[in-house]
């Protein structure tokens, strides 16, 4: 008898089996993650004794596969979808975009050019739009990519920054961005071959936000040794505190010194949705590149960053080779080969889980949110401000807030204090009960709080605060 097994299929039967049985414990996690531990922890020992082992040779039945993945690998990850997963930056996703997950990879979509697939290319560029229009990008020439990530998203700003500014030749090429911009835009600079010489790092005000006039005095002697100022990479939201440094002053210098202006709002830019955050974000539309993360503060699953720029063509100059294989593909100008438009020539179909979830809730259910977000954030700051035992070291800006436990009588020493607050945060961790780490601002180990789950409850950061309160008292004991 012929064997088929090479052919990689499942009967009909098997398959929709097998299929309800993972979308029923997706629902189930869903309904049940906020009653789950959000923390899980491992030794590298652990997990080889659970999962090492060569590639098997032999057929094994699926059923059997998936409830061990069901029973031992999803349960040994963290919940970042949990209301006590506060470290970081949380992923709250929806169940509307695990769905389009689900229907990209299940039908496996080529969403790199448009004879691929006309229908995902044109729901990229629906989605961009909507993107464009939300941060008054210029409708027509304005452009962009869906990325993995903020990570791929800032790469490839700043490749197509040092493509427009410098050509082939950057050698004389300086980089500026604050001591608290993210380090994905360190790695993409290193990356791309740019020397540590040829990075600036200007140092926060007491707000944490870049300072104006030490960025000024950089480029202007940056220029008299004969140097090429070319990019200032400006955040909005670091991750630290959440704070956005002065778009509107940069923007300024950036036109008058004829710099490209890189924000990375792969954090905060989602803010624009609610007013507060609007009012913030002030200046974010004069940027030449945006990034976005709407795997953060958009709610969608894993993986999914942006690019926007203020003119398509930069990316299509920037990225666009034309092998022979390509030739017969190429379709008219307004048929966009977003594979021509970044560095990725395979690529998934994010675009579909994001058109989704937006078609689904609608835009103000996304605004509801984060202003819920920003509220809860600044409600917490005042219940820390009334207590004795709670000292806000940063206040909370879109939803980010940095604090410590430093009792008003308390006379401990700088280093007993940060020693107090490390050991607070890894009890809490161990307890399994939520995701609170530290993080340093102004020299001190601190607290942080990220809270951007919109199922995340004042009671639930009141119970991990008195818990915390808890811990610290045994110290003092």
């Amino acid at each position: 008898m012929l064997d088929n097994s090479y052919k990689l299929e499942l009967s009909k039967e098997e398959m929709k089996q097998l299929g309800y049985q993972a979308i029923d414990a997706i629902v189930n996690h869903f309904d049940s993650q906020n009653k789950k531990l959000p923390v899980v922890t491992a030794t590298r020992a652990e997990m080889d004794n659970l999962f090492l082992e060569t590639a098997p040779e032999d057929s094994t039945n699926a059923n059997e596969i998936l409830n061990f993945i069901l029973k031992d690998v999803l349960p040994k990850s963290n919940i970042v979808t949990h209301p006590k997963s506060y470290s970081f930056v949380p992923g709250p996703s929806n169940y509307i975009s695990v769905i389009g997950d689900i229907l990209a990879t299940g039908f496996n979509v080529f969403a790199g050019g448009w004879v691929g697939s006309p229908a995902a290319a044109e729901l990229e560029i629906v989605t961009m739009n909507w993107l464009l229009k939300l941060f008054k990008f210029p409708a027509k020439k304005g452009g962009g990519i869906f990325t993995s990530g903020g990570s791929m998203a800032n790469l490839t700003a700043l490749v197509t920054a040092r493509q427009q500014c410098c050509g082939d030749d950057f050698s004389k090429a300086v980089i500026y961005m604050s001591d608290q911009a993210h380090s994905s835009n360190v790695k993409a600079i290193r990356v791309l071959g740019f020397k540590k010489e040829q990075v600036r790092i200007i140092p926060t005000d007491l707000e944490f936000k870049m300072a104006i006039n030490k960025l000024k005095n950089a480029i202007a002697k940056d220029k008299l040794e004969g140097l090429t100022p070319f990019c200032i990479i400006a955040s909005a939201g670091t991750t630290n505190t959440g704070t956005v440094d002065p778009l509107n002053e940069i923007s300024v210098i950036c036109k008058k010194e004829n710099i490209w202006f890189h924000i990375d709002g792969a954090y905060g830019a989602a803010a624009i949705l609610s007013k507060q955050g609007k009012k913030i974000l002030s200046g974010i539309e004069k940027a030449d590149s945006l990034t976005i993360d709407p795997h953060k503060w958009m709610f969608q699953p894993y993986e999914m960053g942006c690019l926007l720029v203020r003119n398509h063509k930069w990316l299509s100059s920037t990225f666009s080779e034309k092998p022979e294989y390509l030739r017969d593909i190429e379709g008219n100008a307004s048929e966009i080969n977003f594979y021509d438009h970044g560095i990725q020539l395979t690529r998934r179909f994010r675009a579909l889980k994001l058109y989704m979830s937006v078609k689904t809730f609608g835009l103000s259910a996304f605004r509801k949110a984060i202003d819920y977000n920003i509220a809860l954030a600044e409600k917490v700051e005042t219940e820390l401000r009334e207590s004795s035992n709670w000292e806000v070291i940063s206040p909370a800006t879109l939803a980010v807030i940095n604090f410590r436990y430093h009792p008003i009588n308390s006379k401990l020493s700088e280093n007993e204090l940060d020693q107090l607050n490390q050991n607070i945060s890894e009890e809490i961790v161990k307890s399994k009960e939520a995701l609170l780490v530290t993080t340093i601002l102004q020299s001190q180990v601190v607290l942080r709080m990220c809270l951007i789950n919109p199922r995340t409850t004042f009671d639930d950061i009141k119970d991990t605060l008195n818990k915390c309160e808890t811990l610290a008292e045994k110290y003092f004991k």
